[in-house]
């Protein structure tokens, strides 16, 4: 799974701007969770066309990278998150970010991570019986 992180200035209206750029393109976002520093601001955002979206962005000015991330369709019931981070800590595993996003009513939550070894941690997440997302659909 792929996702933008999208450099902004820090003022008011700076999300606006890149999410007008992307509805003004077509481009879809699926999720979004922000995040600041004393001198910017990052937005890390879930697309439906990751292309797209960092093509019209730089356009705009803005500074864009595509990462990738790891999905994890996290079934909801209490525990389950506390679970998956287990599997993660004990293979010493470090995560970098983390945020979750819902895209249809009554379907489990999606939960977004970057970890160190990105390949290690999404095989170990499957052989435990989690859902590892490759694309949205």
């Amino acid at each position: 799974m792929k996702q933008l992180s999208i450099l902004v200035v820090n003022k008011a209206g700076s999300l606006r701007e890149a999410s007008t750029v992307l509805s003004d393109s077509g481009v879809n976002i699926r999720a979004v969770a922000a995040f600041d520093t004393p001198e910017f601001g990052i937005l890390r955002m879930v697309v439906d066309d990751c292309e797209k979206a960092k093509d019209v962005l730089t356009q705009k000015g803005f500074v864009v990278r595509l990462n990738d991330v790891i999905g994890i369709e996290l079934e909801d019931k209490k525990g389950n998150l506390t679970a998956m981070l287990d599997i993660l800590a004990d293979a010493n595993i470090s995560i970098d970010f983390i945020y979750s996003f819902v895209i249809r009513e009554n379907q489990a939550p999606v939960i977004v991570i970057h970890t160190d070894d990105l390949q290690v941690s999404a095989s170990m997440l499957k052989d435990h019986g989690f859902k590892v997302v490759d694309e949205l659909e």
